[in-house]
């Protein structure tokens, strides 16, 4: 009918377009980062990887989480940072700048080197993403291990306002009907 035909090319709303455009954004602005990421150096990687975390809450201080981490591998950091500002537990961290699916056995190896520490809990990041088997096998084990893929990385710096700068901000309003009740 043409009631039908009208609603399926009804127009969006303007608050529907302005979100629409704003998620396009965002994902644009997430791919940019991504590939500024798995171009940066290893330091600056690493430097990435301490302040996000830190923004996140984690290891207190820049200084504190600076000296935790620091030792630079070849394809990315590993290292410890505290849970929180007071240290109560430690978090190890594994960092992968990789273009490749990171599977099962890396995750294995990491899940091994928690034991080899007598760390509990792990994150591991990487740039690129993890397979089924990797997410299937943290679930099944007793360490807690946490997988931050490439586009959820992306997400938390744009989150926490890491490698971005505001470009503009809209304040969307509407009419306060309270106000004008007597």
């Amino acid at each position: 009918t043409e009631v039908e035909a009208a609603e399926i090319h009804q127009e969006p709303t303007p608050e529907e377009a302005l979100e629409s455009a704003y998620g396009r954004l965002r994902d644009s602005l997430a791919a940019d980062i991504l590939q500024q990421v798995k171009g940066a150096s290893p330091s600056l990687f690493e430097k990435l990887v301490v302040e996000l975390l830190v923004k996140m809450g984690y290891g207190g201080s820049r200084q504190d989480a600076g000296r935790a981490i620091g030792r630079s591998g070849d394809e990315g950091i590993d290292g410890i940072i505290k849970e929180d500002r007071l240290g109560l537990d430690i978090i190890y961290i594994q960092a992968k700048r990789w273009e490749a699916i990171v599977g099962r056995p890396e995750v294995q190896k990491f899940a091994g080197a928690l034991q080899g520490q007598r760390a509990r809990k792990g994150i591991m990041i990487t740039t690129s993403a993890f397979s089924v088997d990797a997410h299937t096998y943290v679930s099944q084990i007793d360490s807690k291990i946490v997988l931050i893929d490439g586009a959820q990385l992306a997400g938390l710096m744009i989150e926490q306002n890491l490698g971005v700068s505001p470009m503009a901000s809209y304040d969307v309003k509407k009419v306060d009907t309270d106000y004008f009740t007597e």
